[in-house]
């Protein structure tokens, strides 16, 4: 009798998941496929292509210690990986868990491949479409916090018997938006694992690609043991003090208290579920504030389940959305190119060496800037794809598009998240060390935010005047007696970031 194949892709890797976990293994071939075509059809990041490739390589041999026999491949293309596998084992069934993505479900749909739909997030996309039909605005928005409180008792998360949120409140936000400490803080240390064969194997696959950043920085798990281990080393250490400073960054620390648990959630080495559970017990157990917790459970199964829901409940054409008609493209600056603004330059080493940084950083540094320098919001996209450790089109796409770029024409998000130097000044320490003055919107030492961030305004104000979030802002706009001056320097401070020489 034939065996059938189990075809786990490098984002499905949890033999609990719909897939695999009610299979035999003695009667159950996996498959995994290593697509030479996809490696080389983008400017990846070598962290971003090492720890999905080593991840893979890691789990084939998981899974071979449980007993199932793994038909493992480095081939041309997915396709390609698929047809060899049938002429060599001719599999009776050949299923797979839903891909992420709509490319990836387009193709295994035409191949012929049997979809079990995935469990891996904690809201189906199908149920979210539901949640969608039914709490959609009267302006058709679909709020992040609707979504959240409804996960909340519907999960039976931090909620008392009455329904009713422990602590008395749904949104702790408040309490978690403090600024960096005077002495900068003390902050744990990531752990690193030291580099061993299967990452040189992986060293030797990706050798000859055309990577971006650094080399191998091992800060990234590459197995569900380390993956544990950064779970626990975060419960442990980072937890409690997580959320008073979760909206900081300071230029001496890249991560403070934050996780860094979302490529392992990206790619299945943890489960939403076990890490909201862990984040419970230690709560359970005291010591911890409500702030703390709350910041986590809202990340997890708030923020991240509504933006992989967006992904599926948008149009396709949602990522080319393009609401102020930007054109230009991801600046030198965020590529690693030398540049005198302090922030930029310390958030773009951060990205280039681990593929990743904390959600301020990215909010309010790098889209941010593409915002008000008016980056054409495809180009983002598609870097911070390529670059990111946890870039997954179903994460960048909603994130980019929708919250950081306001591409959508307000869609996700009910003003643009734009602000100048002095926003940057107030979370962080970088601004004190910088050429730039935050205070200045002209002049040759005038903050390039706080310039363009005048500039922007006044150049949107038919899209944006109208908006009552900003009817302060462009009060203050009126006041402003050298706009002529702002924007004179702001088509300077565009042609510089262009040319990389700011």
């Amino acid at each position: 009798m034939a065996t059938d194949t189990v075809w786990v892709l490098g984002d499905q890797l949890d033999e609990r998941l719909a897939h695999l976990a009610d299979r035999d293994p003695a009667a159950t071939r996996v498959l995994m496929v290593v697509s030479r075509v996809k490696l080389e059809s983008r400017r990846w990041s070598r962290q971003r292509a090492h720890f999905y490739v080593a991840s893979m390589r890691r789990f084939a041999d998981r899974l071979r210690s449980l007993g199932f026999t793994v038909d493992w491949r480095v081939a041309d293309s997915m396709q390609a990986g698929l047809e060899h596998h049938i002429a060599e084992h001719r599999p009776g069934r050949i299923v797979a868990l839903e891909p992420a993505n709509r490319a990836g479900t387009a193709l295994l749909e035409r191949l012929g491949v049997q979809l079990i739909p995935s469990d891996q997030f904690l809201c189906h996309r199908d149920e979210f479409r539901s949640w969608a039909t039914e709490h959609r605005r009267r302006d058709g928005s679909l709020l992040m916090e609707d979504f959240y409180r409804w996960q909340r008792r519907r999960l039976g998360i931090l909620i008392e018997e009455d329904g009713s949120p422990v602590g008395g409140r749904w949104n702790l936000d408040e309490e978690n938006r403090l600024p960096p400490p005077a002495d900068g803080g003390q902050w744990p240390e990531a752990p690193v694992d030291e580099p061993d064969a299967i990452d040189s194997e992986v060293d030797s696959l990706l050798s000859g690609l055309d990577l971006t950043g650094g080399p191998w920085s091992g800060i990234w798990a590459t197995d569900r043991e380390g993956a544990l281990r950064r779970l626990t080393h975060f419960v442990e250490e980072a937890l409690p003090g997580f959320g008073p400073y979760e909206d900081a960054v300071v230029s001496h620390h890249r991560h403070l208290n934050h996780s860094m648990l979302s490529p392992y959630l990206n790619n299945g080495l943890l489960h939403p579920r076990e890490v909201v559970d862990a984040v419970l017990a230690a709560h359970r157990e005291g010591g911890i504030p409500l702030n703390s917790i709350e910041g986590v459970v809202r990340q997890v199964i708030g923020w991240r389940e509504y933006i992989a829901g967006l992904y599926w409940t948008n149009d396709a054409d949602y990522i080319d959305a393009n609401h102020f008609g930007n054109s230009m493209e991801v600046p030198p600056a965020l590529l690693g190119a030398a540049t005198n603004m302090n922030c930029v330059a310390h958030v773009a080493r951060w990205v280039a060496e681990d593929g990743w940084t904390h959600h301020i950083p990215r909010l309010m540094v790098i889209a941010n800037l593409a915002t008000l320098a008016g980056v054409r919001p495809r180009a983002l996209v598609d870097w911070m794809w390529e670059t990111f450790v946890d870039g997954a089109e179903w994460v960048m796409v909603p994130n980019v598009v929708g919250m950081g770029m306001y591409a959508d024409g307000g869609a996700m998000s009910t003003k643009p998240y734009v602000a100048g130097g002095n926003y940057l000044s107030k979370m962080t320490d970088f601004c004190g060390p910088c050429s730039f003055d935050r205070r200045r919107r002209t002049g040759e030492d005038a903050c390039p935010f706080t310039t363009l961030y005048w500039d922007f305004l006044d150049r949107h104000r038919d899209q944006l005047g109208g908006n009552h979030r900003l009817a302060r802002v462009y009060a203050n706009l009126n006041r402003l007696s050298d706009i002529a001056e702002v924007r004179e320097r702001a088509v300077e401070v565009r042609a510089r970031l262009v040319a990389g020489t700011l």
